[in-house]
């Protein structure tokens, strides 16, 4: 697997949350071989035992149940252990959601937005109610799993930073899930001084959001800036499906790259269904755009 990559001419790769731990002696065996570096992993990597697809959210800090928010606990202290182990960076993680006993409130979102397949949220007042309806109703479910979440946090800061491993927080897709992005900045700001967090960036979460009305993607940067410290590259369709090839879609990648820095991890994340050549494409076409930009140079 890693040799495949190594082979596209990558230095360096991300193991994600489907890493199972079969593909463990292999991957500590290419590290040591040295002809790829391991730059960032993904919670939970490797797999819990017995889970054998790709579970990033198999136990959220978030959840009502403490069985639960203890397995979380666990599994990310052992992703944190095989991070430094694998002299990776970053652990880029997920932060749980808010669930719902009946629907959640995305549904009248979806509805919505099928029912009216050209509209301009930002313009649609009858979208943006139904918006605003929905958002309030998230918010008034979440206090008590954002209260989760942030113990679950709290009692990992120490940890990581004595692994000297980075936690990056990963803005998300989905209407439910936590943090909400507005509340990003200040989530980031009111943890514990010093600690080992920053912000990961997704360019299809982002855009996925942006199609939602849920937040402009270039001023979420903007406030985010001086809290990344790295980035998911994928693109989004026409119709919304992401993780496909740089330039492909809807995601304005130039934009992006004026956020870049020299200090930041960049990671193309693709579906399994790209071909080598769209991999192959998809990395010149980031590169073109490094060389381009002055804060890179």
């Amino acid at each position: 697997m890693l040799r495949e990559i190594a082979d596209l001419g990558f230095t360096h790769a991300e193991l994600s949350h489907g890493i199972r731990i079969v593909l463990v002696p292999g991957i500590l065996q290419a590290v040591e071989e040295g002809f790829i570096k391991i730059s960032s992993t993904h919670n939970f990597c490797p797999l819990p035992a017995g889970i054998i697809m790709p579970a990033p959210n198999l136990f959220e800090p978030s959840a009502p149940d403490e069985r639960e928010r203890e397995q979380w606990l666990r599994q990310t202290k052992r992703s944190i252990d095989f991070a430094a182990q694998v002299k990776a960076r970053v652990l880029v993680c997920h932060l749980g959601s808010v669930r719902f006993f009946w629907l959640s409130p995305a549904r009248k979102l979806k509805s919505y937005l099928e029912a009216h397949p050209d509209t301009v949220v930002a313009e649609d007042h009858a979208y943006q109610a139904v918006l605003k309806k929905a958002v309030h109703k998230l918010r008034q479910r979440m206090p008590k799993f954002w209260t989760n979440t942030k113990n679950g946090i709290n009692d990992i800061l120490a940890y990581a930073t004595d692994k000297k491993v980075r936690l990056g927080f990963e803005n998300r897709e989905k209407f439910e899930e936590l943090p909400l992005d507005e509340d990003y900045a200040s989530f980031l700001d009111g943890l514990p001084q010093p600690n080992p967090c920053g912000y990961w960036h997704d360019t299809g979460h982002a855009k996925i959001k942006e199609n939602l009305g849920l937040l402009s993607h270039r001023a979420h940067l903007e406030k985010m800036a001086p809290r990344l410290i790295g980035f998911h590259l994928h693109d989004v369709s026409e119709a919304g499906k992401d993780h496909q090839p740089v330039g492909t879609g809807k995601v304005d990648f130039k934009m992006i790259s004026s956020f870049w820095r020299p200090e930041h991890l960049l990671t193309l994340e693709f579906s399994p269904r790209l071909t080598v050549d769209e991999v192959r494409w998809s990395k010149e076409r980031i590169e073109k755009l490094m060389a381009e930009e002055p804060a890179l140079a």
